[in-house]
């Protein structure tokens, strides 16, 4: 620790100096007499004041001990503040120059570095916050120490390690870092004394992410003066997985301006030479102490270490876990065998009580075919075929017929022998045990993870490919497609293995494609090369991600039956495909076809895919590769790709409805929240939508702006980083500034919805001219379970297009010879754009006749008159009936009197109708009187006949 100036003259004035010592300040000459008493060399040492204006600064002599105060030496003038030893060497402060570091010791010169983290150095502070701590506690979040390495924490918390360096000249911090989660945001800034942040471009404040097993630099200059350094990890836990943490080490620190002191080798290291800048790590089973000078050999019959061990371990029992098998390779006779081998370096012995011994080879077995593409003739080795020529593998290489071409490409499913464009490799983040083993092992049908030396080792299978060539028919088509690469593979885990597919385009910057966890049962997968570039494959298999320097889950493997590349540059054949033709000619070359034209089976010739069809990507042979466009879309004009016209049509009540969608084709913003985590973090879901794209193209864009590059490089390769999401639909997640304290708001967690359709549409009549649309999409297998999420969408696009049914016209009164016809919309109005309303018009009338009228008003009083004739003659019948049957009955009366002559019915208004009897019978009466009585009979005769006939019924 560095005592400065003013912590002399505190120390001075508590009484550190004892037997009556006092501080004088003698105008700028120095310090002088703050002790009387007579000091011994080793009882102080020596340390520089702060420099002053003019980069000046003193040498003055600091008491080692409490009780001791006594013949200081007088402060003298120091070396220049800029003044710095060379890398090997410190600066001996009596005679103030420079001094060669003994051995077993080494110096940066002007540099520090942080190599060891078994607990965290002098100097470092680690913070965890969170912003609101009545929602979470923090005090548990921390950082682990590995030893070589500092990993961050694995929740939601922000955890911060601080460093303070005081520079008397501008320098660099550099440091090595793995950051492969994107859940995590990691920043690295500086701060000045006054807890000013440093001003620094976004590509040097947010690191970018690396590769699984890989180790990213990264470096940044500093000013002189005080600078705080800040490597702050903020993980964003949303219910996905568990976060992979940030890990960090070498550290190294240029600037200061001098190093009083060497520093001891650490354990596991050495220096054998004076002035040394570096220690050198023991080699394998070789351990050393620290300041060594040379490395301690272990006893190779029970004993072994690691490169850079500090001690020697015991092996112990050798077991099954200590062995694998592998397949050799094809000798002169064609056969191979299955052998067992101790994994190197062996670690155990078999000679001991419980160990096991390596089991017997297996019996010889033919070796199994070449790969497709590939020939063996009378050897164990396979080739490649010519050019021009294919191979199933199984029989020799031939020339492909005329009309045809090579299908380049690779297709490995035989494993007898690593292919050429291939290699294997294991890696560790903690240390270098497997550096030289094999992270694959190849076994005949299939290739299988090897051993590894610890069971969180990357094992990783790596091919290259130089770039693609596309058949000669669609080498002038404007597809995306310029290869396919599928695998077939499976995982066995019994704890929390991943296996990870992963590829580097141009070797800049390699992103995970995708990544499986646990075990999965046999399966396939495909992905799609977009762009003509070299590109690097990668399978890393990780057993677990928790830092283990043990092997226990040996039985925990990936396997990978076969990988296939279409239209590999360097490639091999296992077939023909037929090619376009000029003629039908002998000897006529392959010619390439114009975009959205198949080759027609009948004369390989060029012919154009029907309208609203495109062509298949990877197939142009035969009319069957122009896929038909889907409902509501038509192909482009080169018939490469279909696109939606951005209408959408539903019949309803036996009527076509029609909705226009083209003014949600360009990208429109949806945000929805706010939604918290577990431990209270705000962050909302950004959706960027374009329902119907530009001509097929995905319109809608959403970025990292964390873990993206600089915006440089996003202007001059807009494609080429890896949190870039172009599509239809798609979220990103957005934590706001005041969220985590940030300055800004982060966008993080970018994603393609790949499917998305509508679901409901309602016109709202009381919102002249629009509508509620909903649309409903959902996430693409992997990344939230499926999940779907509905848009409520207020827009005049829910509402239908008008038409002629939507309206209808209304017939003014006929004046002067003409009348008025005007068109209204029906209420309410449930459409939109559309038909417009016909304009206003006039029509011609003609006045009704004079004479037309009064013959109508005739007509019309005949009418009425011949109506009330028939009401009164039907009431007068009535009457008349009802007068008979009176008639009747009185008639058929028996009276005392004698029988009447005549009878009659007075009428008028003072009579009843009574019937008046006569007793001078007339013959006419006695003519009358016998036909009532025969009527009256009739009549009963037949009320009783109807009365039975219904008695019947």
């Amino acid at each position: 620790m560095r005592i400065t100036a003013g912590a002399v003259k505190g120390l001075c004035r508590r009484g550190i100096c004892f037997s009556g010592c006092t501080f004088n300040r003698l105008g700028n000459s120095g310090f002088s007499d703050c002790c009387v008493s007579a000091f011994l060399q080793m009882d102080y040492h020596f340390e520089y004041t702060e420099c002053d204006g003019t980069g000046s600064r003193w040498r003055v002599a600091i008491p080692r001990k409490q009780d001791l105060c006594t013949g200081l030496p007088d402060p003298v003038s120091g070396t220049d503040c800029t003044f710095s030893c060379d890398a090997g060497e410190f600066l001996e402060m009596s005679a103030q120059q420079c001094t060669p570091c003994v051995a077993g010791t080494y110096s940066l010169g002007s540099g520090i570095r942080f190599d060891e983290w078994d607990d965290i150095p002098v100097g470092f502070t680690s913070l965890a916050t969170y912003l609101d701590k009545m929602l979470s506690n923090c005090s548990n979040s921390s950082t682990y120490m590995g030893g070589s390495y500092l990993e961050s924490n694995r929740d939601d918390c922000t955890v911060s390690l601080i460093y303070a360096v005081h520079l008397k000249k501008q320098g660099s911090v550099s440091f090595e870092y793995q950051y492969v989660d994107n859940n995590i945001f990691f920043e690295f800034f500086i701060q000045n004394d006054q807890c000013q942040e440093m001003d620094q471009t976004p590509d040097q404040k947010w690191i970018k992410l690396t590769n699984n097993g890989e180790w990213g630099g990264h470096t940044v200059n500093l000013n002189s003066g005080t600078n705080i350094l800040y490597w702050r990890t903020t993980g964003i836990f949303l219910g996905t997985k568990a976060l992979k943490p940030v890990l960090l080490k070498n550290i190294h620190i240029e600037g200061v301006a001098y190093t009083s002191e060497c520093f001891q080798c650490k354990p596991g290291t050495f220096s054998r030479a004076p002035g040394s800048s570096t220690c050198e790590p023991c080699p394998r089973n070789t351990h050393s102490s620290k300041g060594a000078t040379s490395c301690t050999p272990c006893d190779k019959e029970t004993q072994y270490s690691p490169e850079g061990s500090a001690e020697c371990k015991e092996k112990s029992a050798c077991t099954e876990k200590d062995y694998f098998q592998i397949h050799t390779p094809c000798d002169s006779d064609g056969k191979t065998q299955v052998i067992y081998k101790w994994i190197e370096p062996k670690i155990c012995l078999e000679n001991v009580t419980g160990a096991v011994t390596l089991p017997p080879s297996g019996e010889r077995e033919p070796c199994p075919p070449c790969n497709p593409g590939f020939y063996s003739y009378n050897s164990a080795s396979c080739f490649p075929c010519p050019p021009g020529t294919f191979s199933d593998g199984i029989r020799g290489c031939e020339k492909c017929p005329a009309g045809t071409e090579p299908a380049l490409g690779y297709e490995y499913k035989w494993w007898n022998v690593l292919p050429s464009n291939m290699k294997t490799s294991c890696f560790n983040v903690g240390n270098s045990k497997c550096d030289d083993m094999n992270g694959w092992e190849v076994a005949g049908d299939h290739i299988r993870s090897g051993a590894g030396s610890s069971d969180n080792d990357y094992l990783i299978l790596n091919l290259w490919v130089p770039g693609f060539k596309l058949p000669t028919s669609v080498t002038g088509s404007s597809g995306t497609e310029f290869g396919r690469v599928t695998f077939v593979f499976e995982t066995t885990c019994s704890a929390d293995c991943e296996l990870y597919f992963m590829m580097d385009v141009n070797r800049k910057s390699t992103s995970v494609v995708e990544s499986w966890e646990g075990s999965k049962a046999r399966m396939s997968y495909s992905h799609i090369v977009t762009k003509n570039a070299s590109v690097s494959f990668t399978w890393a298999f990780q057993r677990t991600s928790q830092a283990q320097d043990v092997r226990r889950l040996v039985g925990d493997i990936a396997k990978i039956y076969s990988i296939t590349l279409t239209n590999a540059q360097d490639g091999t054949a296992s077939s023909c495909r037929a090619c376009a033709l000029v003629s039908q000619q002998t000897g006529t070359s392959c010619v390439p076809c114009p975009t959205g034209h198949y080759i027609d089976k009948d004369n390989n010739r060029c012919r154009q895919c029907p309208p609203d069809t495109y062509l298949s990507g990877h197939q142009v042979y035969s009319k069957e590769a122009c896929i038909p466009c889907g409902p509501g879309s038509r192909s482009n004009k080169d018939r490469s790709r279909c696109f939606s016209d951005c209408s959408f049509s539903h019949t309803w009540q036996n009527r076509t409805l029609t909705y226009d969608f083209s003014p949600l084709g360009p990208v429109g913003s949806i945000m929805n929240g706010p939604s918290f985590t577990s431990k209270g973090t705000k962050y909302f879901h950004s959706f960027n939508i374009s329902l119907c794209g530009l001509e097929g193209n995905r319109a809608a864009i959403c970025t990292d702006n964390v873990t993206d590059l600089s915006k440089m490089e996003r202007q001059n390769e807009p494609g080429e980083f890896a949190n870039y999401v172009e599509a239809f639909v798609c979220q990103s997640t957005i934590i706001p500034s005041d969220g985590r304290g940030f300055r800004t708001a982060l966008s993080s967690q970018s994603v393609s919805l790949c499917i998305w359709k509508v679901i409901s549409l309602r016109c709202n009549p009381e919102k002249t001219g629009r509508g509620e649309l909903s649309v409903s999409s959902k996430c693409p297998a992997g990344t939230c379970d499926g999940c779907t999420f509905n848009f409520l969408w207020e827009s005049a696009s829910a509402c239908p297009r008008c038409t002629e049914a939507d309206y209808h016209e209304i017939e003014g009164a006929c004046k002067g010879g003409s009348q008025t016809i005007l068109y209204v919309w029906n209420e309410p109005k449930l459409c939109s754009k559309g038909v417009r309303l016909p304009v206003m018009r006039r029509t011609p009338c003609e006045a009704i006749d004079f004479w037309l009228k009064i013959g109508a008003a005739l007509g019309a009083f005949m009418a009425l008159l011949l109506i009330s004739l028939s009401c009164y003659f039907w009431k007068k019948n009535k009457r008349l009936e009802y007068k008979y049957s009176r008639l009747v009955m009185t008639a058929s009366r028996d009276c005392d009197m004698p029988a009447a002559d005549s009878c009659a019915v007075m009428e008028g208004d003072d009579n009843e109708d009574d019937v008046v009897c006569s007793s001078k019978p007339s013959l006419l009466g006695k003519l009358k009187s016998m036909a009532a009585k025969l009527m009256l009979e009739w009549q009963s005769l037949t009320v009783t006949m109807k009365r039975r006939a219904q008695k019947v019924v």
